[in-house]
């Protein structure tokens, strides 16, 4: 099945040239290549090329256009990119597959968040935890990019991730793994007093408008956070904090 993966369920792609420098300097960190645009040339670009050639990374060259379409980004790259590798990275058919029968699992999915820096602290809260993935689909989301690394404080690159075309596509493969959905929602029951399955997913819908119209008929029920002292509501990263500790908790 590895065979079979998109680039994207396996690399995630940093651009720019200190966040390529700085994931070469990572000896955490394995770095499947390098591409600079052609003609890219001085100090910053050579230190890039001396990094790479130590750590024996292959070092392509390309068009400035191709390094743009690459890198998902027209402004930012500084004609320089880097695939670095993902080893926690999968399919979320994959992640279904190799669940023992009946083992517990938990996951965070992510429907919609527009974001970075959320999309970045929820991988990190999530990984702290020690849950067993997060759902972030290839569309509807932010590409995980230097802004959702930084948010992360680079534990995305560690992070569970699970891939899928879309959210929906997602909870659909959740659900025919024995997956309860469930919708962090205001309108729900308490989080903290429910009983819940050994297999739960958690949808954490958009920053604001919550959760999506396609997603929630595929939900099994809502829950939501208690609040207190007249606060409405927690922010997204915030209340996936809260989640993924709970859940943790749980399993």
């Amino acid at each position: 099945m590895s065979g079979e993966r998109s680039p994207k369920d396996t690399f995630i792609t940093v651009y720019g040239r200190k966040p390529v420098l700085e994931a070469l300097d990572d000896r955490a960190l394995r770095v499947d290549k390098v591409v600079l645009a052609e003609g890219l040339r001085g100090q910053p670009v050579q230190a890039i090329l001396d990094s790479a050639r130590k750590r024996g990374v292959p070092v392509q060259r390309a068009t400035a256009h191709r390094v743009k379409v690459l890198a998902g980004n027209g402004r930012h790259d500084q004609g320089v990119l880097a695939d670095v590798v993902a080893p926690r990275m999968a399919p979320v058919a994959e992640f279904t597959g190799a669940l023992a029968p009946g083992a517990p699992a938990a996951v965070l999915v992510l429907d919609r968040l527009t974001n970075p820096a959320n999309v970045g602290m929820i991988l990190r809260s999530a990984t702290a935890a020690g849950l067993d993935g997060v759902l972030l689909p290839r569309r509807g989301l932010p590409a995980i990019d230097p802004l959702v690394v930084k948010a992360s404080a680079g534990v995305a690159f560690r992070a569970p991730v699970l891939r899928s075309a879309t959210v929906e596509e997602g909870c659909a493969a959740l659900a025919d793994a024995g997956f309860a959905l469930y919708g962090l929602d205001a309108g729900g029951n308490s989080l903290l007093d429910a009983t819940l399955p050994d297999r739960v997913a958690l949808v954490l819908g958009n920053e604001t408008d919550g959760l999506s119209e396609s997603v929630r008929p595929l939900l099994d029920g809502l829950l939501a956070i208690p609040m207190h002292g007249g606060v409405e509501s927690l922010g997204v990263a915030s209340a996936g904090a809260v989640a993924a500790f709970e859940l943790s908790r749980r399993c």
